[in-house]
């Protein structure tokens, strides 16, 4: 007979998200830890960015989404959900072929809610550490791998730590994304650049950028928001 597992999943985005509902539906035990306020991951639109505009600096404050305000999706809504929950057919308020990210997040939040998955979920609440702990007697053979995940809490996300502990799990999923980390190219000589600088990770709206001239570098896709006209 299939035995129970208590399971950490880290991150409530889209990954992390369905990962939850089948587990759930298998009668696991789950616990979502998510270091932000809210479920959606990259889809939850922040208005803050690094503190080190182009991402190099390791101790800078990091955001963990480089969505910027205006984005729309480059896929139609047939392709932009589940494959038993898809948006063809849901509206939430923006009905476009090509919607904006609202429309994703609120998809998303949906998604989870019918799911069950918030109640699961810990939010403000970082995974910091996860480490394997052999011959634990949780449940399965001797020496079967369990692991141990160290979190901490937060009443607000760059607020002080008000708690924090570790915990013992069964098997970890990790869904934590991989838009955090601005990807940099080797470009020789930039260093000596004396103008601004900024990641696309980074950008948000487009107001900063008034009455200025820019060089953008890569084209796939994000570089294209500069082909856009704005009025300011």
């Amino acid at each position: 007979m299939r035995r129970s597992c208590k399971v950490a999943v880290i991150g409530a985005g889209v990954s992390g998200l369905v990962a939850a509902r089948e587990l759930l539906r298998e009668g696991h035990e789950v616990v979502v830890f998510e270091k932000s306020g809210r479920v959606g991951g990259t889809w939850a639109y922040d208005p803050r960015s690094d503190s080190d505009p182009v991402g190099l600096d390791p101790a800078r404050r990091a955001v963990h989404g480089s969505l910027y305000a205006s984005l729309r999706t480059n896929l139609p809504r047939p392709l932009m959900g589940f494959s038993d929950y898809p948006l063809l057919g849901r509206s939430f308020g923006d009905a476009r072929a090509f919607p904006g990210h609202e429309e994703m997040l609120a998809l998303l939040e949906a998604f989870a809610g019918d799911a069950g998955v918030p109640g699961a979920v810990r939010a403000r609440t970082e995974a910091a550490r996860v480490a394997p702990r052999r011959g634990g007697g949780g449940g399965g053979g001797a020496g079967e791998e369990e692991w141990v995940v160290e979190w901490r809490r937060r009443e607000e996300e760059d607020g002080e730590v008000v708690e924090e502990g570790a915990e013992e799990f069964d098997a970890v999923v990790v869904c934590n994304g991989h838009h955090t980390e601005p990807r940099v190219p080797r470009i020789p000589g930039i260093e000596r650049w004396p103008g601004e600088q900024i990641h696309s990770h980074n950008y948000r709206i487009p107001n900063h950028f008034e009455i200025r001239l820019w060089l953008l570098l890569g084209w796939d896709p994000v570089p294209k928001i500069s082909l856009k006209k704005y009025h300011m």
